[in-house]
């Protein structure tokens, strides 16, 4: 079962990194657990539904949603090699009707982490009745990555890693990503990221069907530590360095893995090329730049650096807001296998023409390798 190789899969980066086996790790992550029931309460049940539904343990749950934080707390931040892995974790970017062919809003990114999550990623629909049905691209066992909701807000994100992250207790990155979804419009989701006392850096990009974007950079701490960028020109991207002068100070994490400042080079030019006319196939191009391979905006692997090392394009998605439809792609987008949803709160989640290998359970869609 999927969830049971995440877990596994970190047992291992755990031990490769900080010397923790996983009883230390889930140790560390229970001191997580009341800021997230303060935080959001039905995010604990959820994983505490996850972790029934799949025959584990809670503290197995837990510490898969607190993984970075207690990443951190371990001292492995230290390790030169994480540090390119966690500062190559994805190309964002939102694109509004005044850039598009269609006059749609369109929001979306490579996701890049370290290529076991190839086997572990799903596509999980949650239909709520406490909140807005929401679709999020995540590794089983956590509760979200990036991902759009009924509302028609959608979230991408980008890691970012500075001095300041210590693993000090706060609300951990995924729980946040997951309380995202719950944002009925983009001012409830920037209240959301504003109003948290956040554990760790990052980077949230949305976009709602309205035609509005922003994107945030945060530190760890509450408001005064969130920096916002609005689109230019209709168009909007982000990687994984700070583009705040006052927060780029802070960065740790762009000398070791100077690759983001070409990714987000690259995504940029593209976008701005091809509007006030961009499409979705555009998009997807975009996607594929293979400049400076292998660790361009559709990362490869770069093969010099061992199995924990080494991170990929895990998935690749875009989100036309207005169409309520949603383009994925496991593994690499420049193979084009693109597969093509369409999302409401009245449908749900269905693949148009799905091929014969798709198959939904219990609300999941497994994401073919």
């Amino acid at each position: 079962m999927q969830v049971h190789s995440s877990i596994t899969a970190y047992q291992r980066v755990f031990a490769h990194y900080a010397d923790w086996d996983w009883a230390k790790v889930v140790s560390h992550a229970r001191t997580y657990q009341q800021v997230v029931e303060d935080f959001a309460p039905h995010i604990i049940e959820e994983m505490r539904g996850i972790a029934e539904g799949s025959g584990v343990e809670f503290g197995d749950i837990l510490a898969l949603n607190v993984r970075s934080e207690v990443m951190f707390a371990s001292g492995a931040q230290d390790n030169k090699n994480l540090s390119g892995a966690l500062a190559n974790e994805c190309s964002s970017f939102a694109v509004l009707p005044e850039a598009t062919a269609n006059s749609h809003t369109l929001i979306g990114q490579n996701w890049d982490w370290l290529l076991h999550a190839r086997e572990t990623v799903v596509l999980v629909h949650a239909r709520r009745d406490d909140g807005p049905d929401y679709v999020t691209i995540v590794e089983a066992g956590l509760l979200a990555k990036t991902g759009v909701n009924s509302a028609g807000v959608a979230s991408c994100t980008n890691t970012l890693v500075s001095f300041l992250d210590d693993g000090a207790v706060g609300v951990p990155y995924h729980v946040l990503l997951r309380r995202l979804l719950d944002a009925e419009s983009i001012t409830d989701g920037v209240s959301t990221v504003m109003n948290a006392q956040r554990a760790l850096s990052g980077n949230f990009l949305l976009g709602d069907v309205d035609g509005l974007a922003i994107d945030m950079e945060v530190n760890p701490g509450g408001a005064t530590a969130v920096r916002t960028f609005m689109p230019s020109g209709g168009v909007l991207a982000h990687t994984n360095h700070f583009l705040s002068p006052d927060l780029a100070r802070s960065d740790s994490r762009v000398s070791t893995s100077p690759g983001t400042l070409f990714r987000l080079d690259c995504l940029e030019s593209s976008l701005r090329r091809g509007a006030p006319d961009l499409t979705i196939q555009n998009l997807k191009d975009a996607l594929s730049d293979h400049r400076n391979f292998p660790v361009g905006v559709c990362a490869h692997g770069d093969e010099r650096a061992s199995e924990y090392e080494r991170y990929a394009t895990i998935a690749s998605v875009v989100y036309d807001l207005d169409a309520h439809e949603m383009y994925l792609a496991a593994g690499a987008p420049c193979n084009g296998n693109f597969r093509r949803y369409q999302f409401d709160s009245v449908v749900g989640l269905v693949e148009i023409e799905p091929p014969d290998d798709v198959r939904v359970v219990h609300g999941e869609v497994p994401v073919a390798p």
